[in-house]
């Protein structure tokens, strides 16, 4: 397998113009887990304009937020839209409303994630379509890293805002609670068939070569599995960690806590198809179980 490379030490200019309709402003939230920070855009040709994600609400975020609107030609906001609710994504919608006015927030809602913002939660679904000067982004479901995720298709451009699905640099986490590897799977393919130009993540850099990508994903995760199976027949029953050190040979150490995550995820897609058992720890987390080959 060829090594994937990681987002540590990876930076990013806070803002930067990707396309016509395309400003992108650093969440100022960099981390493990969000790299240099999570990209927020502003989008469409007009003086108004979507916002897409937010950040989590950190107090540097404000002035880089005016920096790229006043770089754009941006005079106000129209909406915010989001990806969907992990903390990066919404956690700043309430700060950017205190700064610039009541905006609608539209994503597609789900209770246990929107439950803790105080927001009127506009809803999307698989096709909804939100239109502004210069813009048209059509919603696509798109779970497994987040039951409520949607990616948007830019229509004037034929390119992607992939959120947390696809990523300028690594590959998505598939957490324990509301990521699905199957799920996920599905929707890679389901993003292949439309062949984006282009790739907006919501974590790195832009993607010049769209399907390029999501076949290198898919590819990935593919290897990752046969990598898997390997491990269980070389190791025998075995913990998630055991298996994370004997696959994850080409990943820094302190990234095993997140292949943990892809490893559990893995094991649980092989025990729906029947080609894995687990030997419960007594609390049901699959984490924590000790795997083997069916």
């Amino acid at each position: 397998m060829t090594q994937q490379p990681t987002m540590i030490g990876l930076t990013l200019p806070d803002v930067a113009t990707w396309s016509q309709r395309v400003s992108v402003a650093l969440g100022q939230n960099p981390g493990l887990f969000t790299g240099p920070g999570t990209n927020t855009y502003l989008i469409g040709t007009g003086r108004v304009r979507i916002l897409l994600d937010t950040g989590q609400g950190v107090h540097e975020y404000l002035p880089v937020l005016e920096r790229a609107m006043q770089e754009s030609g941006c005079e106000a906001l129209q909406e915010i839209v989001l990806t969907h609710g992990h903390p990066d994504h919404i956690g700043g919608a309430l700060q950017v409303m205190e700064r610039f006015g009541a905006l609608r927030v539209s994503k597609l809602p789900h209770a246990g994630m929107d439950g803790h913002y105080a927001l009127d939660i506009h809803p999307l679904e698989d096709g909804s379509v939100i239109e502004t000067e210069g813009a048209t982004l059509r919603a696509i479901y798109t779970p497994g890293h987040a039951e409520d995720h949607l990616c948007f298709v830019l229509e004037e451009e034929g390119s992607l805002f992939s959120g947390d699905n696809v990523l300028g640099v690594g590959t998505t986490v598939i957490p324990a609670h509301g990521g699905d590897l199957l799920d996920y799977l599905n929707s890679l393919e389901r993003l292949l068939a439309l062949e984006p130009s282009r790739i907006y993540p919501a974590h790195g850099p832009c993607i010049e070569d769209g399907p390029g990508k999501i076949r290198a994903y898919i590819e990935h995760r593919n290897d990752r599995e046969r990598q898997i199976l390997a491990a269980l027949t070389d190791l025998g029953p075995s913990p998630v960690a055991a298996v994370v050190k004997h696959v994850y040979t080409d990943v820094p150490e302190v990234l095993h806590g997140a292949a943990a995550l892809s490893v559990t995820s893995h094991l649980v897609k092989l025990e729906s198809e029947g080609r894995a058992t687990r030997e419960d720890a007594g609390d049901g987390d699959p984490q924590h179980a000790r795997w083997r080959l069916s």
